[in-house]
């Protein structure tokens, strides 16, 4: 969530007419992010997030808007968006879509405790459990496919052990079949940016605008790899195993879920890994903009290929 798009507060103004939330009384760009343009916007009548959408299309966006309002309805702690007054959650702003979401109690955290981990699960597993309910659907645009294209991209941008490493994982990935794993939405970036905190109590889940429909065990991946990494990039046992316990108990692993796992912590580790080589070499402009340093992930990648049986271990012993 960083800013590309600045408006000001006249333009802010004439778009709140369009809601049923009040009068403007101040606003805020928000750098946490790397996508979209964010600002917090207060009123007389609550809080919010005004999203400006710099990439995705006025076409694909009510698969986001709408899962975020199923999820809030069906008791998954998400940011419900706002109706305006035609009853629509999708407007425009400067030319581009634009939508507003209820903003959410509590604050993102960096430092994380197993409490926290347990907390996050439980709700991840409701979230893939209760999301099969979900009619809309979206292949993931950041897969294997994107993978390949991304490898090809940054070719001149890479040395020559890091494009060794990404041969060799790219060649490891493509001989493992995932289209056998439970499938359905996933949030795909729930990163400790995207969840919020008061406390050990988790008060939201933000920033569905990765999410897709792909392997559900791949999601889990991508949120162990972050809530439960290190600082020299190895697992956290007691984070690791607090979050399994609870999601299970939301949906239980299957034995070839469990088998997987190794290879999904690599995909995840992989996937992000690559983003962040990509935001590196081919930044966007922005007013306020914040990239990520693409080194964690690539040092989470090595550890998570060299310590493969530890952690199919740990999973097979958590489940």
């Amino acid at each position: 969530m960083s800013v590309y798009t600045t408006i000001e507060q006249n333009e802010l103004e004439a778009f709140l007419l369009n809601y049923n939330i009040g009068d403007l009384i101040d606003y805020t760009g928000i750098s946490d992010g790397i996508e979209n343009t964010n600002y917090f916007v207060n009123t007389t009548q609550g809080n919010y997030v005004l999203t400006i959408f710099e990439e995705l299309s006025a076409k694909e966006l009510p698969y986001f808007l709408d899962l975020m309002a199923f999820l809030a309805e069906h008791e998954v702690p998400s940011a419900h968006p706002i109706e305006d007054n035609n009853a629509r959650f999708l407007r425009t702003l400067k030319g581009k879509p634009a939508a507003l979401v209820v903003r959410l109690k509590g604050k993102g955290i960096k430092d994380v405790n197993s409490e926290q981990c347990y907390a996050l699960g439980a709700n991840l597993g409701k979230l893939h459990s209760v999301s099969h309910h979900f009619t809309e659907h979206r292949d993931n645009p950041r897969g294997p496919h994107w993978w390949h294209d991304m490898s090809v991209k940054l070719d001149d941008h890479l040395s020559g052990s890091e494009r060794e490493l990404l041969d060799s994982e790219m060649a490891f990935q493509m001989q493992h079949r995932r289209d056998k794993l439970p499938m359905g939405v996933i949030h795909a970036d729930l990163f400790r940016d995207n969840a919020l905190f008061e406390g050990n109590n988790l008060t939201g889940i933000i920033d569905f605008y990765y999410a897709c429909n792909d392997v559900q065990l791949y999601d889990l991946a991508i949120t162990v790899n972050d809530w439960c990494s290190n600082a020299d990039s190895s697992l956290d046992t007691a984070r690791v195993s607090a979050m399994l316990e609870s999601y299970k108990l939301k949906r239980p692993l299957l034995d070839e879920e469990i088998h997987a796992w190794p290879m999904m912590l690599r995909a995840a580790a992989l996937r992000f890994w690559l983003s962040r080589l990509h935001d590196k070499h081919f930044p966007k402009e922005g007013e306020m903009t914040h990239i990520k340093d693409p080194d964690v992930f690539k040092d989470i990648l090595v550890d998570r290929i060299t310590h493969s049986d530890k952690y199919q271990q740990l999973i097979a012993e958590n489940n």
